[in-house]
């Protein structure tokens, strides 16, 4: 299926189509190439991805945390993921606060990132394409907002280590949503409960830990 800006395409779920902007990789060279911008926004990538903005900017947001990020970066991202799952659970149109939405950087500084992760990206979305729709399309949509909710809560909790796994499944249901592939869902919902269970024994572990220091303070 061909993937250009405004492309119609057909929704399995019954409500006609629905537009759809090009593949991220592209958008995102495209607005690092337009060199009319100062600056680039949260927003401007919003916009340009239409009714996918709900992937995009969850990639974008969890992306950073899938490798070991300086203290409190997990919690600046892990906020809007929060936001942008909550509504995507309720079934919601997208939609972000200015605080969040005017949220800029260089147009220099957005290039030079986007010129090192678009090869990257490129070649993961040549991996993708639509299929399972079942897995995709609501109510399977709602249950993923569900998952991706309790993800980010994890991923913005100040866990030892415990933002890496939890991005990289979001990261799979983003290019999910984003390229309409239930089998990257399906794959997401795997990492999913493997996130869960390992920072589950970590929260034991400390907690048990902490126990064991009151009761050796004690004695």
């Amino acid at each position: 299926m061909a993937e250009t800006d405004g492309e119609q395409t057909d929704d399995p779920s019954g409500r006609g189509t629905r537009r759809r902007g090009g593949r991220l990789s592209d958008i995102l060279t495209s607005i690092a190439g337009d060199e009319s911008r100062e600056r680039v926004s949260i927003g401007d990538i919003f916009e340009a991805m239409g009714d996918r903005a709900f992937g995009a900017l969850m990639l974008i947001f969890a992306l950073p945390n899938t490798m070991p990020t300086p203290p409190g970066t997990s919690a600046l991202t892990g906020a809007p993921l929060v936001f942008l799952s909550a509504q995507l659970m309720l079934g919601q149109t997208p939609w972000l606060p200015r605080i969040i939405a005017d949220r800029s950087m260089a147009r220099s500084d957005f290039a030079s990132i986007v010129s090192r992760i678009s090869p990257w990206l490129a070649r993961g979305e040549r991996m993708l394409r639509p299929r399972l729709d079942i897995f995709i399309y609501p109510p399977a949509e709602y249950l993923i907002g569900l998952l991706c909710l309790i993800l980010s809560v994890i991923l913005a909790l100040p866990i030892p280590l415990g933002n890496i796994l939890p991005a990289i499944a979001i990261c799979l249901f983003s290019f999910g949503i984003l390229e309409r592939d239930g089998l990257c869902v399906l794959l997401g919902t795997a990492m999913f409960a493997v996130s869960v269970t390992v920072v589950a024994g970590v929260l034991y572990a400390l907690v048990k830990g902490f126990l064991l220091l009151i009761t050796a303070a004690v004695l």
